[in-house]
């Protein structure tokens, strides 16, 4: 393989802080890399070092003689009233081409990239289709290498298999920064990681992202293996020293110099294995004990004379993991939002359990005031936090969030995408909650971020409704998927895969003008279930008076048990705890009921 580019000894700081130091690292033809690492590392800024956009303050960068190096940006813009076409073509006016060769390689571009019409105006394209003409924009020019910062941004799912689709295909080399772990398992043969805590500033791995799960596990055990063995030897040297030798001689000064060069070793070698941090996510549970949640039933809902789905049924219990996939426009925040009961359907209907407590994370962030400090956004009330019942100062409850204390008088609105995201994870920890409702939660967050946020997600044991791009999170947290296709149809799945294969039929039936609805696994029907009687009808509608009673009940109870003058009476003790079992016995029981009657209506 011929060298493209060869980068030597870069380094870069901002203000005091460096983001990287002597990186040395060179690309060739044929590779696709992935280049990685957690937010703050350096990505775009080196992306951008490689293009010769910015400066290095040290090092160097060596283009292969005639390479063209493209380069595309995170935020696409383009020239106020330019078309598809028009775009395209300006892109070649420093060519040698002649204008009918320019105009023929703009057309057979333009089909490739999936556009039907040249004359279509880049200012009313969706965020997806802008995000395709930027990419044309540089593959246009032919290059041999192409640096992309965050392709995949702005695409929905079905842009994104495309982006995959149209990668596997190109000719030319590539480095990508992405966050999208399925992304990079399928195009790459090449990972990158930049990251302070490897030796020379990042991990370089030759093989999918699975190969470099597999290479980056073996080599952090070997050096905590090297932490463990130099700590015992620098242990021993430090009793040594604490001696203190008889005699100082060079033999003994010898020693000292080598003491201090394995102390210092020491010292970086943690301060690497010390860089990696990510964020600590135990969602608060609220503790009920009911089976079931929420209920939809028939569910139907139209916007702007479009219809989205109908006919839509599912239950959400504790456990339930429920994601929501489609392309943009699909409704996939319109389900989240009638499901929140922030939005009625136009048919069918959305049953809540008696007193359901939510917490939702809106992907317009429209819960954060941009002028608030961020100490008044993690803490609105002083500066303690309130978690789990146990108070945590702001200070301490910012750096679980990687926040660092000069940090918490900035306003929210300084902060960057991936940041404002963090902010509002520490918000929905706060509460108490039997439904989780997230409206991609994973923009801007970076993969050690994300590998958090889905623990966090397996391990609360309420329900969960997740909207995301990332279809691994997708995979590893959802137990169940609602699917929407864009035209009305909708089907309940039990993997991404499933939705892919019924995007698929749906569109080749729409190419051969054939109706088909999706072949989405359908659930058997109930068998028929008894009425309610009249002296039901008026149980359940006073039922849910009673559950807020006993749970009223139960708090009452704990608190009281709390009461530390209570600790030295054990006989008054014993009495309380009673009474708090009969009181939860009571609250299980009403939540029984009130099931069995639910089901019954």
């Amino acid at each position: 393989m011929s060298l493209l580019l060869n980068a030597q000894s870069l380094t870069k700081r901002y203000d005091s802080h460096t983001l990287f130091r002597d990186i040395s690292l060179t690309f060739q033809e044929g590779e696709r890399v992935g280049l990685i690492g957690p937010n703050g590392a350096g990505k775009s800024t080196l992306l951008k070092i490689l293009a010769g956009i910015e400066h290095a303050d040290k090092g160097k960068v060596e283009p292969a003689r005639n390479a063209r190096i493209a380069y595309l940006a995170q935020e696409d813009a383009f020239a106020a009233g330019s078309t598809v076409e028009g775009t395209l073509l300006d892109a070649l006016r420093d060519s040698q081409l002649e204008e009918h060769q320019r105009h023929t390689r703009a057309q057979v571009l333009m089909g490739k990239l999936g556009f039907d019409q040249g004359d279509a105006r880049a200012e009313t394209l969706s965020g997806g289709w802008r995000k395709r003409l930027a990419i044309g924009r540089q593959i246009i020019l032919e290059p041999d290498l192409l640096l992309m910062d965050e392709p995949t941004n702005h695409l929905d799912l079905g842009g994104i298999l495309w982006l995959e689709r149209f990668l596997a295909k190109c000719n030319f080399a590539f480095v990508l920064i992405s966050h999208d772990r399925y992304f990079l398992e399928s195009v790459t043969n090449r990972v990158i990681e930049l990251n302070a805590r490897y030796a020379d500033g990042f991990f370089s791995v030759r093989g999918k992202y699975s190969d470099f799960l597999e290479k980056r596990e073996e080599y952090l055990e070997a050096q905590e293996k090297q932490e463990q063995a130099l700590s015992i030897v620098v242990r021993r040297e430090v009793e040594w020293l604490r001696r203190g030798p008889a005699a100082r001689t060079t033999k003994a000064g010898a020693r000292i110099d080598e003491a201090q060069r394995k102390i210092e070793n020491l010292s970086e070698l943690r301060r690497r294995t010390g860089q990696e941090e990510a964020i600590g996510l135990n969602f608060n549970a609220s503790g009920r004990r009911t089976n079931m949640l929420v209920i939809a039933k028939s569910l139907a809902k139209s916007l702007g004379g479009k219809r989205l789905f109908g006919g839509l049924e599912f239950e959400l219990c504790p456990g339930t993991r429920l994601g929501i996939v489609g392309n943009n426009g699909s409704g996939k925040t319109t389900l989240l939002r009638l499901l929140a009961a922030a939005l009625p359907p136009d048919e069918g209907e959305v049953r809540h359990a008696p007193s359901l407590r939510l917490a939702l994370f809106d992907q317009d962030r429209a819960q954060l005031d941009r002028a608030q400090t961020l100490r008044r956004a993690l803490s609105p009330n002083g500066d303690t936090v309130m978690f789990r019942d146990q108070p945590v100062h702001v200070v301490a409850w910012a750096q679980r969030f990687l926040f660092k204390p000069d940090q918490l008088d900035n306003v929210v609105g300084s902060l960057s995408g991936g940041e404002q995201a963090r902010v509002m994870i520490a918000r929905m920890m706060q509460q108490s909650a039997d439904l989780i409702l997230l409206d991609e939660p994973t923009n801007d967050l970076d993969i050690p971020s994300l590998e958090v946020l889905e623990r966090g997600l397996l391990e609360f044991p309420g329900a969960i409704v997740l909207i995301t791009h990332d279809r691994h999170m997708l995979d590893a947290v959802c137990t169940l998927l609602v699917g929407l296709h864009g035209n009305g149809e909708c089907g309940i799945y039990a993997s991404f895969a499933q939705w892919e294969a019924a995007e698929e039929r749906l569109a080749q039936a729409a190419a051969k003008e054939i109706p088909v609805a999706p072949k989405a696994p359908r659930r058997e029907s109930a068998p028929s279930r008894p009425r309610l009687t009249h002296t039901e009808k008026k149980e359940l509608n006073g039922i849910e008076k009673k559950i807020q009673q006993a749970e009223a009940e139960v708090e009452r109870l704990k608190k009281a048990i709390e009461d530390p003058a209570l600790c030295s009476d054990h006989v008054r003790m014993g009495e309380e705890c009673q009474r708090l079992h009969d009181a939860q016995m009571l609250a299980d029981q009403l939540y029984e009921r009130w099931h069995e009657l639910e089901g019954k209506r």
